[in-house]
């Protein structure tokens, strides 16, 4: 490929492959204790700096819940939600997600989407009986209707559009003053990804792209969504805004950039830096914005 693989990005399996082995439920038998993925909101409980391992302390004990997804280092791994208001008991403390290495983001994410998962099927969307593990799959089946349901994954797409030397960056109302990101949105019936991205930047900015080119995907757990990111050329148009979606939208160039951009582990600061900055925001970084917190819509790359 000519341009790095966005693989590489935090949330995808590719980071962990080393140390991680995804289990479905009743994959692993095992009686070992093991590694603890402690949950607490939008933070992880750790050990000095790293999962704790080992039986849990006597105030964690108690909590329901806990569900084993998997091999960490070669050993059990379970996740387990720790209430908000619950003070972590030594020798474990709280870690912000925005602060984790990357590895550990990464397990934090899946966790994060495994949880959803379990709390979203709790109860059939066809007949409101309650559901059932389908034996050895993150599958379940409902005992009234008997339907099944599996993990839902929602697909969506991020562009960064170029005209000559510039690149269109766009914001939403509700981000922090001076953030600009890429124009993003959800795949929609009966459309393929390249024709989501022509639909999504004629919707929100009134523009006709043209050359739509995939250059790479991040698995994105807020909740549940994957992000295919392309780069697209402008065909035609003036800016105009829906009023509904977007905030602003601009044309900017290496030398006149937003304040703030999204946060470099995301694909749509992996897409500004390599196809539209190249190599200008090695030698001068940007602002970040904070990392991003759950978005039902799927767009806080």
């Amino acid at each position: 490929m000519a341009f790095p693989e966005a693989i590489n990005l935090p949330f995808n399996g590719e980071i962990i492959r080393s140390r991680f082995t995804q289990k479905r439920p009743g994959e692993l038998e095992t009686a070992g204790a093991g590694y603890w993925v402690l949950l607490q909101g939008d933070a992880l409980l750790l050990a000095e700096g790293g999962l704790y391992r080992g039986e849990l302390p006597a105030s964690l004990a108690t909590l329901d819940g806990a569900l084993l997804f998997g091999e960490w280092d070669g050993e059990p791994v379970r996740l387990l939600t720790v209430p908000g208001d619950q003070l972590p008991p030594e020798p474990l403390g709280v870690v912000s997600s925005s602060e984790l290495p990357d590895d550990l983001l990464t397990l934090f994410g899946l966790a994060r989407q495994i949880l959803y998962w379990e709390r979203m099927s709790r109860h059939c969307s066809r007949c409101g009986s309650s559901m059932e593990r389908v034996k050895t799959t993150w599958g379940k089946r409902c005992v009234g209707c008997g339907h099944e349901h599996y993990p839902h994954i929602h697909p969506c797409v991020i562009v960064l559009i170029r005209r000559g030397g510039e690149f269109l960056l766009a914001r939403k109302p509700e981000w922090i003053q001076g953030r600009y990101s890429l124009v993003a949105g959800f795949v929609d019936f009966g459309e393929s990804l390249e024709e989501c991205v022509d639909r999504e930047v004629l919707e929100e900015t009134g523009l006709k792209v043209t050359n739509i080119r995939y250059v790479g995907s991040q698995n994105w757990p807020f909740p549940s969504q994957i992000m295919a990111g392309f780069v697209a050329d402008y065909a035609s148009g003036e800016i105009f805004l829906d009023g509904d979606e977007l905030e602003d939208a601009r044309w900017f160039s290496p030398g006149d950039m937003p304040d703030s951009l999204p946060p470099s582990r995301s694909i749509a600061r992996w897409i500004i830096d390599r196809f539209a900055l190249g190599n200008v925001c090695a030698a001068s970084p940007l602002p970040e914005a904070p990392a991003p917190q759950r978005d039902a819509g799927g767009k806080n790359n």
